[in-house]
């Protein structure tokens, strides 16, 4: 199994060069075809305005995200061309509520999404959305690249969170060509159960399965020293020197972590590595 069909969406005109330079070296890392979706989007809430206004301003609106899809698709075809890879772009324009199934029809019929990192200075609903849209919508495995990108190399050392969960699982299956190409994957397990299925050996039947598969494997059993399992997770990937970590996504509703918080939230809050995920 190998990713040959990789999906980028951009929003953002800043995301142009971060986000399709790290798409890019996954793409040639895995000799796969890139496609670029740029979005314009109109953010207007349309209820807020007086009566008779609204027609006026979701013409002005949309015409407005018309032209930032067109700039995004200009920027873009402006930095593919310069690579040597396989690729297409396509604009188009949402609104931001229909956001979800316009970019989870795309990500259903990709390998890999890689998107930016959600969270951060003058970062907008439109890049959570995204990442949940391929997530949810598309059923796609994501990667989400931090602000200062993504090495050429990255993928040496990897990180993956296990804690015996279906996201977990999951997540490691569809990395698995990340996986085999990495020269150690660290299975992080923090506190399992003393009396789940694994207690006698935790992270061996993973560790088994990806053997068979050709990845180098170790465990690390890990106590949860602060408050947040994000926290740890970080710190870990810190001591471990990795430059990537893999991870279920959202084990609970996103509504819960959306307003209280969540491993998912956190990690894509504090993460300076990039993090692929799958739910």
């Amino acid at each position: 199994m190998a990713y040959k069909t990789l999906l980028s969406v951009l929003t953002q005109p800043r995301e142009v060069e971060t986000t399709l330079a790290a798409a890019a070296t996954v793409a040639q890392k895995m000799d796969a075809h890139l496609d670029v979706f740029c979005l314009g989007l109109d953010r207007t809430q349309i209820g807020y305005y007086y009566a008779g206004a609204s027609a006026m301003i979701y013409q002005e609106t949309l015409a407005q995200a018309q032209e930032d899809a067109e700039a995004l698709q200009t920027a873009a075809r402006s930095w593919l061309n310069k690579q040597n890879l396989r690729w297409s772009v396509e604009p188009a324009v949402a609104q931001i509520g229909s956001l979800t199934p316009l970019v989870g029809l795309r990500a259903r019929f990709a390998d890999l999404v890689v998107l930016p990192k959600p969270y951060g200075k003058d970062k907008g609903l439109d890049a959570e959305a995204a990442i949940e849209a391929a997530l949810f919508a598309g059923q796609a495995p994501v990667l989400v690249v931090p602000e200062k990108g993504i090495d050429p190399n990255f993928g040496r050392r990897i990180v993956a969170a296990w804690n015996q969960s279906n996201e977990s699982l999951v997540a490691i299956r569809r990395a698995l060509p990340l996986l085999k190409a990495a020269d150690l994957v660290n299975i992080a397990i923090i506190d399992p159960p003393q009396h789940g299925p694994e207690r006698s050996d935790p992270g061996g039947a993973l560790c088994q399965m990806l053997a068979r598969h050709g990845v180098r494997t170790e465990v690390s059993v890990l106590a949860r020293t602060m408050p947040r399992i994000s926290d740890v997770i970080c710190r870990h990937i810190r001591d471990q020197n990795a430059d990537m970590a893999v991870m279920g996504a959202y084990g609970h509703s996103r509504f819960r972590e959306a307003i209280l918080g969540g491993t998912t939230r956190h990690m894509l809050e504090l993460a300076d590595v990039p993090v692929f995920m799958a739910h």
